[in-house]
């Protein structure tokens, strides 16, 4: 590490994204929104494709609701239950049935992701959260990645709760540094596509990226460096990184 860096400056803490990132989990959603769909009698049906593009909308209620408008820009409700109503009421569906995919099996932690937050931990980097997904969401998939004690590894989690303001708003970035206590030249961010991408860059914070099959597509012009996944990058790798300046 180079010793003449800034205390400011050296790398501190990791924070991850989490759909797309941690896990490759945009399938299990996809599946999750059909089901919500066809169990509200709706006769939407989202391939891969389609739901590829969606992917530009963050947030699965906006997500939703943007569809909605573009194929119904007309119809104001379903069923007699208002647009907002009807949207929550579907991501409710959507989310139990992300839910039991999770459980079931259906989404594993990517390569090299679960060392890579072992060996930060144990060499006492700060880890972090910042991502617009439900609470719900992230616990699923981690307690059963992780186990139970999946929140001691983690210090700080912001998230759909927390910060309302989907990326690349920076919003969960900002408040993310706030509670670390940490300026964002002491932080690398992780992310998977080109929202999270700017949400972190906004917030000033260098960022590599780990595509999955639904981003490979975007524009990461900004990351400090695009790699196919984590498997083998190890937290003095990233110490390397981090001290180059970002693209």
């Amino acid at each position: 590490m180079n010793k003449h860096i800034g205390s400011d400056q050296m790398l501190k803490a990791l924070i991850f994204d989490v759909d797309g990132t941690l896990a490759d989990t945009e399938s299990a959603h996809l599946d999750a929104f059909n089901h919500a769909f066809a169990e509200q009698g709706l006769a939407w049906q989202w391939d891969e494709t389609l739901y590829t593009q969606l992917l530009e909308i963050s947030g699965g209620k906006e997500r939703m609701l943007h569809y909605w408008k573009q194929v119904h820009p007309d119809m104001k409700d379903i069923d007699g239950s208002g647009l907002r109503d009807t949207i929550d009421h579907l991501h409710a569906l959507k989310t139990a049935a992300y839910e039991a995919a999770v459980q079931g099996g259906a989404v594993q932690l990517r390569p090299g992701v679960l060392a890579l937050i072992q060996q930060a931990h144990q060499q006492g980097l700060r880890l972090a959260i910042a991502t617009t997904t439900s609470p719900v969401n992230i616990a699923v998939l981690l307690r059963n990645a992780i186990g139970a004690d999946w929140k001691d590894l983690f210090i700080v989690i912001e998230d759909a709760s927390t910060a309302p303001k989907k990326k690349p708003h920076p919003q969960v970035y900002v408040q993310t540094l706030a509670r670390l206590g940490l300026p964002s030249g002491a932080c690398l961010a992780l992310e998977d596509s080109s929202n999270g991408l700017r949400a972190a860059v906004a917030a000033g914070i260098k960022t590599i990226i780990t595509p999955n099959n639904f981003t490979s597509h975007h524009d990461f012009t900004g990351a400090l460096r695009v790699l196919p996944n984590l498997e083998g990058v190890t937290v003095e790798q990233l110490h390397t990184l981090h001290g180059q300046q970002q693209n």
